[in-house]
């Protein structure tokens, strides 16, 4: 078992975590018809809208209150009334998710009451859902932004419904962690799909951020899930949550609806994935598809080929608390040791995480520890990349934000294909490092005796 300690810097030196507000706006990116809206000044929603739309190439839609220092100190009223009014009559969104950042939340903004007094004096916003979730910047992490934020659609959105009440027997909830990229979400929906299931994903970046084009511009969110099928969530048979962070949601679901919760931790790996394919094989009534059983085979063929290059290496690892937990999970499971382990917020899964001790820090500090204990290969995200090249070291680009490559909404790491490429990405990346001359093969060794010739057999 990890032990779980704190960093003790009086400053974040090279930042690891991302924070609460953008993990809120991210969030509701996966609603059809969103705008976001950071309750703060414009450089925290121009930060934001900065990782957003280098991470995945795209427009993202992100409004700000632009909170000036008078109006921070006289407080925030005029300028959440005024954002909303012009949102609602330029972009006609089908929902505003509203976030709030560390100077109103350092001012005290009850931004409930100002939602109550706003509908008040405008009723033509009775129609449109404002939902509002507490993220301040200077606490918590990305993950805790992202598990607020879906929690809170839940409670605002849902329709409650009779515990006894008829269920879709193939409708499933599916509620994804931050950690899963709209790459992930498709594989899921593809798997759910070809148990003969109907998922519903809250949020749902496999639909709006996925990279299509759309016919025609839009000002809000394209794609994703929408309010009326949110509303309908309780009707469903089953919640599956993915990620520990996705428990406070499941539990809002379960309270609201009656619907019962299975949570999957992990998601990449053997063992986790022949669960996942199990429990859906009992919720169906469906024997499982021959390419399941194909693709199994495939990864276990990979995890067989793979560990003679990942097996006892000494990797550095850098990430949310739920991306952490499962890829370092899966590595322990191909032989690989997790010689550092740094994340970004607390979280109860840090604990089971196979490494002595999981730092909550920065990314300063897990270059210090990779350097110390001579590590083979780092993960983390693209910031990641000058302390790589410091330690000269083999660098994989995980989590978020990732803005120095393309594709990065598309790479993955669930279910057995995924857990299959993210394998093979890594072995591959440790051959590479090897084929330029970090470790001694047949074909580079050199002896210090400059007259010593190497003689070639004799065929006779």
């Amino acid at each position: 078992m990890a032990t779980v300690t704190m960093s003790k810097k009086a400053c974040s030196v090279n930042p690891l975590k991302m924070s609460q507000p953008v993990g809120g706006a991210f969030a509701y990116l996966g609603v059809r018809g969103a705008m976001p809206l950071l309750h703060g000044p414009q450089g925290c929603t121009s930060f934001a809208l900065t990782l957003l739309v280098r991470h995945f190439k795209e427009a993202v839609p992100l409004q700000t209150t632009a909170m000036s220092e008078v109006a921070t100190v006289l407080g925030g009223y005029d300028n959440v009334e005024q954002a909303i009014l012009n949102i609602y009559s330029r972009t006609k969104p089908e929902i505003i998710g509203i976030n709030s950042t560390g100077v109103t939340e350092t001012k005290g903004d009850d931004v409930e009451a100002f939602i109550r007094q706003v509908r008040q004096k405008h009723p033509q916003l009775e129609k449109c859902p404002l939902v509002y979730v507490a993220t301040p910047d200077f606490k918590d992490a990305f993950q805790d932004g992202w598990d607020k934020t879906v929690a809170r659609m839940v409670e605002v959105l849902v329709d409650p419904i009779d515990a006894a009440a008829p269920r879709d027997p193939l409708r499933v909830n599916v509620l994804p962690g931050c950690h899963l990229t709209p790459g992930d979400i498709d594989e899921l929906r593809t798997t759910f799909e070809d148990f003969g299931l109907d998922p519903s994903f809250l949020p749902d970046i496999g639909g709006s951020l996925d990279g299509h084009i759309p016919d025609k511009f839009t000002p809000t969110t394209i794609g994703g899930i929408g309010v009326e099928e949110i509303a309908s969530m309780g009707r469903a048979a089953w919640t599956v949550a993915i990620g520990a962070q996705m428990r406070r949601a499941a539990d809002a679901m379960h309270a609201r609806t009656g619907t019962p919760v299975r949570l999957f931790e992990r998601l990449c790996g053997l063992i986790p994935n022949d669960e996942f394919i199990a429990f859906l094989s009992e919720i169906s009534g469906r024997t499982v598809p021959p390419k399941y059983r194909r693709q199994r085979g495939q990864l276990a063929d990979a995890m067989l080929d793979a560990h003679f290059h990942i097996g006892g290496r000494k990797l550095a690892i850098g990430a949310e608390p739920d991306l952490l937990f499962d890829v370092s999970s899966m590595l322990h499971e191909m032989g690989a040791q997790i010689a550092a382990a740094v994340t970004t917020t607390a979280s109860p899964v840090l604990e089971r995480v196979k490494s002595e001790e999981v730092l909550i820090g920065d990314l300063e500090d897990l270059e210090e520890r990779a350097r110390g204990r001579n590590c083979d290969l780092l993960i983390t995200h693209a910031h990641g990349r000058q302390a790589a090249s410091r330690l000269k070291i083999p660098f994989y680009r995980a989590g978020f934000p990732i803005f120095d490559r393309v594709g990065a909404g598309h790479l993955k790491t669930v279910g057995y294909r995924g857990t299959r490429d993210l394998i093979f990405d890594l072995a591959n990346l440790i051959i590479a490092d090897r084929e330029d001359n970090r470790q001694p093969t047949p074909d580079t060794w050199r002896t210090s005796d400059p007259g010593f010739q190497v003689v070639p057999p004799q065929l006779h």
